[in-house]
């Protein structure tokens, strides 16, 4: 959830005419990370869980290539695409984790 209010604190800044194109895109990409997260822990079932962790997954690949777009667009620092691709990079370990750990015992 730190890396969703990151997204939403970076994108305050980009240009009046992305709100509905980039701005909308990173921050629906970011909160569906932790979301995908919890829905998929409250099946109770590991199969499913691992559905949603693969969903947050993909969630987070589309957040780091809008952050990609975003600095090359300037709309983003290099300061802060690197804080924000190296969450994402964090996040994206701590999901392999889960997945590889998960899909072992279903």
């Amino acid at each position: 959830m730190n890396l969703t209010e990151d997204v939403y604190r970076a994108t305050l800044g980009f240009p009046k005419h992305e709100l509905y194109g980039l701005v909308s895109q990173m921050r629906r990409a970011a909160v569906s990370v932790p979301s995908n997260i919890a829905e998929g822990k409250g099946r109770h079932s590991d199969p499913d869980f691992v559905r949603f962790l693969f969903q947050a997954r993909g969630s987070l690949l589309e957040l780091q290539t809008q952050i990609l777009i975003a600095c090359r667009l300037q709309y983003l620092s290099e300061e802060t695409a690197r804080h924000l691709g190296s969450g994402a990079d964090s996040i994206g370990r701590g999901l392999n984790a889960l997945i590889n750990k998960f899909r072992s015992v279903a």
